[in-house]
């Protein structure tokens, strides 16, 4: 083996494309190793592989199909490249055609948007002034704190939706790719469900207030939002959009459950295996949930079934917010979100969208 051949940490490094993505193309017979151990199965590349490995990166970014993909690598080192412009100058066409679609349809549903936002009234109607106990609402905003989102084009994410309805109060907050919810008991009223999303500077600074033991007093009117403890108090505007109805995105329980040991868990996370992101994906933890409740994490070298990715730092921070000794995990199926519950709480949970695996 020469010196100048690549392993294929190396490979994933110079190319853009990760281990994983590597393995696969591997196995689709796309780029295929110079060489690979026969004692280990180690793989290793040649130096005229890494432009093909960045060719590969281009048009996987790009959207091209696999079964393109090849015949482009194929003939890109060849004497007639014609087939190659033709390639790209079919898929761009694809891709344009497919973002006119695209244009019409969001045309359409913003026709439709229109439509019922002109039918519809204020959100926040009716004056609420409510109690609770300091500690109870401090948990709930602590739970969910997490998960608030800070992508400027979606503003209405980027608060604590408070759901008052009935005896119960509930803190909801996504990002989109995890979301946290938590409940807390209130009492005083007793009308209709009210909802309102308290900007994330306002909130810190109500969670700022709940400290002690006894009760705070909470209102809320024409897009106002205050919080009193004791003879200190806090208040500003709540966000004026529409929050996404979280109660769709919640996943009924089932599917594998593990009881996992949080500080044991953490200590696993944190010094076990984990797949480094590449193009700006995060670090991924891989875990896989046993019919019998164990879970494990997964080695980079572990293609089989049953797996689960998540983002290793979302997943720290959700057990953080969880708040107890022992913690569910509850895992359905690869395409489907990771579901972290309370095992005494049943409203309160955090779900974190899966990422998918490549190998």
């Amino acid at each position: 083996m020469e010196n100048d051949m690549r392993s294929i940490g190396e490979m994933a490094r110079d190319s853009g494309l990760g281990v994983s993505a590597l393995r696969f193309y591997d196995r689709a017979g796309v780029l295929v190793p110079a060489w690979v151990a026969p004692d280990s199965g180690y793989r290793w590349y040649g130096p005229e592989q890494v432009e093909e490995a960045r060719l590969l990166a281009r048009l996987r970014r790009a959207g091209m199909p696999l079964a393109d993909i090849r015949l482009v690598l194929a003939g890109w080192s060849g004497a007639d490249t014609g087939l190659v412009r033709q390639l790209l100058d079919a898929h761009l066409r694809r891709l344009e055609h497919g973002l006119s679609d695209a244009r019409g349809e969001f045309s359409a549903l913003r026709e439709v948007l229109d439509h019922r936002e002109n039918q519809m009234t204020s959100p926040l109607t009716v004056a609420v002034q409510l109690s609770a106990a300091a500690p109870e609402l401090a948990a709930a905003l602590d739970s969910v704190r997490f998960a608030v989102g800070s992508a400027p084009e979606l503003p209405m994410l980027g608060g604590v939706l408070l759901d008052i309805e009935g005896a119960s109060l509930r803190t909801v907050a996504t990002d989109r790719y995890r979301m946290a919810v938590a409940r807390a008991a209130v009492a005083g009223h007793d009308g209709e469900r009210v909802q309102v999303i308290v900007p994330s500077p306002l909130a810190d600074a109500m969670r700022a207030l709940l400290h002690g033991d006894g009760d705070v007093r909470l209102s809320a009117d024409g897009g106002r939002v205050t919080l009193e403890a004791g003879d200190r108090q806090v208040s500003g505007n709540c966000l004026d959009h529409d929050f996404p109805d979280y109660r769709r995105l919640l996943p009924a329980p089932g599917g594998r459950r593990a009881l996992v040991e949080v500080t044991a868990f953490r200590r696993a996370l944190e010094t076990g295996p984990v797949r480094s992101g590449d193009g700006g994906i995060p670090d991924l933890s891989v875990l896989r949930v046993a019919d019998d409740g164990t879970v494990t994490l997964v080695p980079h070298d572990d293609d089989g079934p049953d797996r689960v990715a998540v983002n290793r730092g979302f997943l720290l921070e959700a057990l953080a917010a969880g708040a107890r000794d022992r913690l569910l995990l509850e895992v359905d199926a690869p395409t489907t979100p990771l579901a972290i519950r309370r095992p005494d709480d049943e409203d309160g949970l955090s779900i974190l969208m899966p990422v998918r695996l490549e190998d």
